[in-house]
């Protein structure tokens, strides 16, 4: 097992966590509104006392990656670089809206070939969302949809959906298939990034700490040469 710093700033919640053997033996989470700013440095300081203290042996850092908003995601992957350098350890990402699966699975809240649908409000009746099977295997891909009775239908037809996170509440009056299940208050968290985390680690699935940039900027990153950045 390893420890690891996690830091999540996707949506308006800034929360920072350590994971321990297996375990969140440190957590620090802010809902009063977007002040990443101001939080988070207070947070990840608060973090590293808390394993330097007790000599954990600091093996990585997990960022959430995005999608999500454009300010709290640039303050997250920067803070997680710098401790990186800091530190020289490696750049794990999590995709958010994968993040957003874990704690229902610890729960045991999906059913045996329920599908899950992942959404970030990205505002008007548009959301950022994928969808996985529960092995959080991508059916679909990472996308910007404007939602309608027919945008998930085709998996609706295949059978169960299950839809969460703060951009399907505005979906439920729209989406009214009896195979979509909505459940509320799931929202992307430090605490839940320690699954994902370890298994990348154990897979050597880390990043480029001096190249890598969260969700918004990969197409943009993607077509420019490096030399330019």
């Amino acid at each position: 097992m390893s420890s690891i710093l996690h830091i999540e700033t996707s949506t308006s919640v800034c929360s920072v966590a350590v994971s321990s053997d297996g375990a969140c033996v440190f957590e620090r989470t802010d809902r009063s509104g977007p002040n990443h700013a101001v939080q988070l440095g207070v947070f990840v300081d608060e973090a590293l006392s808390f394993v330097d203290n007790r000599l954990l042996p600091l093996d990585a850092v997990a960022v959430s990656g995005g999608p999500g908003s454009y300010t709290g995601l640039r303050i997250g992957v920067s803070m997680a670089k710098g401790i990186c350098y800091g530190r020289s350890l490696p750049l794990i990402a999590i995709p958010t809206l994968e993040l957003m699966a874990v704690p229902l699975l610890l729960g045991e809240q999906i059913a045996e070939g329920e599908r899950l649908c992942p959404m970030l409000d990205a505002r008007r009746m548009e959301v950022y969302a994928a969808i996985y099977d529960r092995s959080l295997t991508p059916v679909r891909e990472i996308g910007a949809d404007v939602v309608d009775a027919d945008t998930y239908l085709d998996y609706l037809e295949q059978g169960p959906v299950c839809f969460f996170g703060n951009g399907a509440e505005k979906c439920k009056t729209v989406i009214t298939h009896p195979n979509a299940r909505f459940i509320d208050g799931i929202e992307p968290l430090a605490r839940w990034m320690f699954p994902l985390a370890e298994r990348r680690l154990h897979e050597g699935r880390t990043e480029d700490v001096a190249y890598y940039v969260p969700f918004y900027l990969k197409d943009f990153v993607a077509k420019t040469p490096k030399k330019l950045l």
